[in-house]
C-alpha cells in the first residue's frame, strides 16, 4: 500500500516494460526508429501506448480522433486495438514525421484505418463538426502543439459521444505546472487547460501521472 504514486527509478521502469508491456514487433521497431530523431522525446511511452490500446478496447472503440501523431506511434497502438471496420482520424501537420508511422502502419496491416489528415488540427476538427459529426466518436487523444490545447480540449469534446473518452498528454509537463518559476507559453497553456478541465462539469476527470501526465476526461 502507498498514499502516493512511487516516482519511477529506471529500473522499475524497465520492470514495468519487461512484465507489464506486450508491445507488437512493429511497435518496438517504430519506437526504436524514432528514438534516433533530434525529438525523440515527443513520442509516447510503451507503457503509455499500451495503456490506450487497453482503453480502446475496454471500451470496445470504433471511431476515434489522434491530434497530433509525429511518427505514429501512439496511432499504431490504437488502430491495432480497434475492429476491422475501425477508424482513427490523425491529425498532424508534419508530412516527413508521419511518413516514417505509415511505413510501420502497412507493416502490421493497420493503414486502411489511419485516415491521416495533412492540415492544422484545428481546420480538420471544424471541418469534422461542420460535417455533421459531433457526438459521434468514442475516443480521443491530444498530444500536439501545446498553445493550442484550450482550443483542440473544446473541438474534441464537441465530437465525442457522451460516454466518450477524451485523454490529453503532457499535463505535468516535466513538472513546470507546478513550478511558479517557470512562466512560458507552453507551461501557461497547459496550466490553462488544465485549469479549464477541472472545472468543467460537463466531463468526469482523472489525472493520471504516465508517461509526462495524462488526463482523462470521461465526457457525460
Amino acid at each position: 500500500m502507498s498514499s502516493k504514486t512511487h516516482r519511477l527509478s529506471d529500473e522499475i521502469h524497465n520492470y514495468i516494460i519487461d512484465h507489464g508491456v506486450r508491445e507488437n514487433i512493429y511497435c518496438q521497431q517504430l519506437r526504436e526508429e524514432t528514438a534516433s530523431l533530434p525529438y525523440a522525446m515527443m513520442q509516447i511511452s510503451p507503457e503509455q501506448g499500451q495503456f490506450m490500446q487497453f482503453i480502446t478496447k475496454l471500451l470496445g472503440v470504433k471511431r476515434a480522433i489522434e491530434v497530433g501523431t509525429f511518427t505514429g506511434y501512439s496511432s499504431l497502438c490504437v488502430a491495432l486495438a480497434l475492429p476491422d471496420d475501425g477508424q482513427l482520424i490523425a491529425c498532424d501537420i508534419n508530412e516527413e514525421w508521419t511518413n516514417i508511422g505509415k511505413k510501420y502502419w502497412k507493416k502490421a496491416e493497420v493503414a486502411k484505418k489511419i485516415d491521416l489528415r495533412l492540415a492544422p488540427a484545428v481546420d480538420t476538427l471544424h471541418h469534422l463538426i461542420n460535417d455533421g459529426q459531433s457526438n459521434s466518436f468514442d475516443f480521443a487523444f491530444i498530444d500536439a502543439d501545446k498553445l493550442n490545447y484550450p482550443k483542440y480540449y473544446e473541438l474534441c469534446l464537441q465530437l465525442l459521444r457522451p460516454g466518450g473518452l477524451l485523454g490529453i498528454d503532457n499535463v505535468l509537463w516535466s513538472g513546470s505546472v507546478a513550478d511558479p518559476t517557470v512562466d512560458t507559453e507552453d507551461t501557461n497553456a497547459i496550466r490553462m487547460v488544465n485549469r479549464l478541465v477541472h472545472q468543467d462539469t460537463r466531463v468526469y476527470i482523472s489525472m493520471l501521472p504516465i508517461g509526462d501526465g495524462l488526463t482523462l476526461v470521461h465526457k457525460k
